[in-house]
């Protein structure tokens, strides 16, 4: 699932409704952006282990899986390959659905390759 929001808020307020579009899952593997204690908190409701590093800032840093945290870089590559597309990396299209169909599109033409 592929949501926009504005440039000026942070993700971690659409966390919540992305992760809670799908299925429930085991693992969340997110960047310190994410590290909310209301997130963690949701997120252990749902059954969902957060593998999320805390931030310099937390007084008591809070333990993640670093071996599982690794496999985040996949995230990372897919988007960086989706940015390859100026079009994307830049949004020249003014309408949401125009830009949605095209990152789509975009997304259809990595996993062809």
């Amino acid at each position: 699932m592929l949501r926009l929001s504005a440039g000026n808020v942070n993700d971690g307020t659409m966390a919540t409704a992305l992760i809670g579009a799908v299925a429930p899952i085991g693992h969340l593997l997110a960047d310190r952006a994410y590290d909310a204690l209301a997130l963690r908190t949701w997120l252990a409701e749902r059954g969902t282990l957060a593998v999320i590093p805390s931030t310099r800032s937390r007084k008591v840093p809070i333990p993640h899986d670093r071996d599982l945290y690794r496999q985040r870089n996949r995230i990372e590559r897919m988007f960086c390959r989706l940015k390859d597309y100026r079009r994307v990396a830049t949004r020249y299209d003014k309408l949401l659905a125009n830009f949605m169909g095209f990152v789509k599109l975009a997304a259809i033409a990595i996993r062809l390759r």
